[in-house]
């Protein structure tokens, strides 16, 4: 079986490899000839645990190939899955621009019978869109070639992606004729082997699936920083709080750690355009609405603390941060907390030395040379003031607090995700906040 993928980034790269692991011959095309060239050299424009290793060796295997044309990447492949990026909007809707663009020159390219797939994360009536460009360039051509729509939303977690595709928690398929579906079933059979189900719906149900999923869990983690935030005021401690609920079957553990905020590619681009496709539909999500304002307000709630403890003027002052990517396991810095946090430090006169496992040459594309980066977490505590916990790193979870109390001028630090006992650290000395922590 041969299919082809339009997109190299996140998505695209994630799912070509792991099709190509289970012997389909995978096709990747991108119109980057430097991003093309560099993944057939083994260069990986992202990072993701496991990922490198499996491309060289599908690569080798002769299964997996990279390619800037989708004219010849077409040629005998039974479907095509469009994994473009589709960036917000300044209105937060998401631009379908290059969704479409691939959708066109589909049209203009394909010579058989092909399942056009919408793998990007995209509203609702995306694929009949898709639909139209793509018969549009048919009529154009007076080509009498048929072909279906299908949608097949990702539900990966960067850092763990590989395995999720490999071992996923459900499929997800909306389709439109048997012929679709039989296509799809034949392509997904290897990841049904362990009985991992796979859910067959119309197309709208799947692209909304994909969007409510995110939302749902959006909305865990913004539920929790606000009553992390109330536990402060009232004395209460989140943790506990955190342990008391999650382990009502109903809610569950997962997405209830409190923080500075939800970052990443996924939950703020798809709850703001969820909140834009109701909004051009004449409805208010008004739950999701305050779900963003919360996490917008909770990426300044660390720098609200240091200006507690330090005042408000912070010049001269010196800040160690550790971890600028939105979550472990990733070098992906879209939406991250951490610069909302830097650049609010900044503002208010202070110096920043930061360190993270693998996000830093992400991170200067952000934050430039206005903060200084360390070669590993202690030296960036050399002469800090504090030390600001952004990201939960496994790195970060159990340091020498000895050498960190030699190093810190001070022995104060800000805790955004929980990771450390305070009793522990204030049994040591150090004066600790953490968050929904009195």
């Amino acid at each position: 079986m041969k299919i082809t993928i339009v997109g190299t980034g996140y998505v695209g790269l994630v799912t070509g490899t792991c099709f190509s692991e289970v012997g389909i011959d995978v096709t990747c095309v991108d119109i980057d000839q430097n991003k093309i060239d560099g993944l057939k050299k083994g260069v990986m424009p992202i990072y993701e645990p496991g990922l490198e290793a499996m491309v060289l060796k599908n690569v080798e295997k002769g299964r997996l190939h990279f390619s800037t044309s989708l004219q010849d990447s077409l040629q005998d492949s039974e479907a095509v899955f469009i994994a473009v990026g589709t960036p917000p909007g300044e209105d937060g809707s998401a631009d379908l621009k290059y969704v479409l663009t691939v959708a066109e020159e589909v049209g203009q390219h394909m010579t058989d019978y092909l399942v056009v797939v919408t793998k990007s994360t995209v509203p609702v009536g995306t694929a009949e869109k898709v639909k139209n460009a793509v018969s549009k360039k048919l009529q154009e051509r007076a080509s009498e070639l048929t072909f279906d729509v299908a949608s097949n939303p990702e539900f990966l977690k960067e850092g763990a992606a590989i395995q999720d595709f490999l071992k996923p928690d459900r499929i997800v398929v909306g389709i439109e004729s048997d012929r679709a579906k039989k296509i799809m079933e034949k392509l997904y059979k290897p990841f049904l082997l362990n009985g991992h189900p796979t859910i067959f719906m119309d197309v709208p149900s799947a692209e909304m699936t994909k969007y409510a999923a995110n939302s749902m869990l959006a909305t865990k983690i913004s539920f929790m920083n606000d009553i992390a935030n109330l536990c402060e005021i009232m004395g209460a401690d989140v943790n506990m709080v955190r342990k008391g609920i999650g382990s009502d079957s109903r809610i569950g553990t997962k997405f209830i750690y409190p923080g500075v905020g939800y970052g990443g590619s996924c939950f703020p681009k798809d709850v703001k355009a969820l909140i834009k496709t109701a909004e051009e539909n004449g409805y208010q999500m008004r739950v999701l609405k305050s779900v963003e304002d919360v996490n917008n307000a909770q990426k300044s709630v660390l720098v609200d603390k240091v200006k507690k403890h330090f005042g408000n003027d912070l010049k001269g002052m010196t800040f160690a941060v550790w971890g600028l990517s939105f979550k472990p396991k990733t070098d992906d810095m879209r939406e991250a907390p951490s610069i909302v946090i830097i650049n609010q430090l900044l503002e208010l006169g202070a110096k920043v030395k930061a360190f993270d496992p693998v996000a830093m040459e992400e991170a200067r594309r952000d934050l430039g040379d206005t903060i200084t980066y360390t070669k590993d977490e202690y030296e960036a505590l050399v002469d800090a003031d504090a030390l600001l916990l952004i990201t939960e790193w496994p790195e970060f979870r159990v340091p020498n607090f000895e050498v960190v109390n030699k190093l810190l001028k001070n022995k104060v630090i800000f805790d955004g995700r929980n990771l450390y006992d305070q009793e522990e650290l204030r049994d040591l000395g150090y004066t600790y906040f953490g968050i929904g922590i009195k």
